[in-house]
């Protein structure tokens, strides 16, 4: 069984996909990208902008379900340059704590809206 998570506080889904999805204790939160989900505009100034804006996406979400990053156990992290990894880590870092959760962090081609990143996790409930 599978159930559909969605909060205002966080970007609505754009396409065909869900917010974030609840499934067997895990939640899987789809790919944010750095959008004020007021306005639904992009957020600019720069890598470090762009990150803390994804964050925070990430962190609505999270609570919507009463979760914080702490329950976070994978990411994934999609750059649009790799020459970014160094700010995008200092920011990443800012959010999550020890005992980090394992990541993937990957340059793409193109993302959504020309974005400079993407951001995925999934969490465990407790």
């Amino acid at each position: 069984m599978k159930t559909l998570v969605s909060t205002d506080r966080a970007p609505q889904a754009i396409g065909p996909y869900s917010q974030a999805v609840k499934a067997n204790g895990f939640l899987f939160v789809s790919g944010q990208i750095p959008l004020d989900p007021i306005t639904g505009q992009i957020v600019y100034g720069g890598i470090e902008s762009q990150t803390h804006q994804v964050l925070t996406n990430i962190k609505a979400v999270l609570e919507h379900e009463g979760l914080t990053f702490d329950h976070v156990v994978k990411s994934g992290v999609f750059l649009q340059d790799m020459n970014d990894f160094s700010h995008m880590n200092k920011i990443y870092g800012e959010y999550f704590t020890s005992p980090y959760p394992a990541r993937a962090c990957v340059q793409v081609a193109r993302l959504p809206r020309d974005v400079s990143i993407e951001i995925e996790v999934i969490a465990v409930y407790p």
